[in-house]
């Protein structure tokens, strides 16, 4: 009966969240090439705060636990399990004071209004994920821009979405070069649950009346631990903060 539902729910939002895009798109250009980069990441962070809204039409609510441990004017590395998409537009909102860069794949920096010019522009990197050549340089360089500017990157080490909830295995590479290159950061775990719910359908219609939870767990010094057992406690955390039902 839900699924029935929600296909004249999911028809209403699509018009909003599209509409969205499409407004913010030129508000984003204005922004970053007449004032620069704190006016287009402010631009950035009310496009997803309406992109939020927007999923309030689906019955979607946001919860974000333990914000207040994550350490301030430092370099951070958010490490996360990935649902949906919806996990980005969550964490760049609820996130915004620590400025986040994505780790994303270059497919998605074109083609998308407003989601496209900010990976392009906003400081996160695009890599290609059947080229690890190309994607060494690029994440290094990010871990050196969190380093010198005090600023953030959101790594999902699974690689791609869990379309059930449950988590899939963490890949090392990308966490270790962060790390490498920016090496007064914390790594925050962040555990995510049900966003994949949102999605459970596929992308239409979109799943009614969740409430997506984000747990951020005891941020770790990356100077504190060798790597190996930094990335054991990381992808511990992650994991026993999900839930599958």
């Amino acid at each position: 009966m839900q699924k029935i539902v929600s296909y004249p729910i999911s028809v209403i939002y699509y018009l909003f969240f599209g509409l969205t895009l499409l407004v913010f798109h030129p508000i984003q250009w204005i922004c970053f090439n007449v004032f620069g980069y704190q006016a287009h990441k402010i631009s950035v962070d009310y496009l997803n705060f309406f992109l939020l809204r927007c999923t309030n039409i689906l019955g979607t609510t946001y919860k974000f636990e333990n914000i207040e441990s994550i350490p301030k004017d430092v370099p951070l590395i958010f490490v996360s399990n990935h649902q949906s998409m919806y996990d980005i537009i969550a964490m760049i909102w609820f996130f915004r004071r620590f400025h986040c860069k994505f780790v994303s794949k270059k497919e998605l920096g074109k083609g998308i209004p407003s989601v496209s010019y900010n990976l392009r522009h906003g400081g996160s990197v695009l890599i290609d994920r059947k080229d690890p050549k190309q994607a060494i340089p690029a994440i290094k360089g990010l871990g050196e821009y969190i380093e010198t500017n005090h600023r953030s990157a959101v790594i999902f080490p699974e690689g791609t979405r869990s379309k059930t909830g449950k988590p899939k295995e963490f890949a090392q590479s990308g966490l270790k070069i962060l790390c490498k290159y920016a090496p007064s950061a914390y790594v925050v775990p962040v555990s995510i649950n049900n966003s994949w719910k949102v999605v459970k359908y596929g992308f239409f219609p979109l799943g009614l009346g969740n409430r997506l939870t984000f747990v951020v767990h005891e941020p770790l010094a990356v100077a504190a631990y060798d790597f190996a057992e930094l990335m054991e406690k990381t992808e511990k955390a992650v994991v026993q903060g999900i839930k599958f039902n």
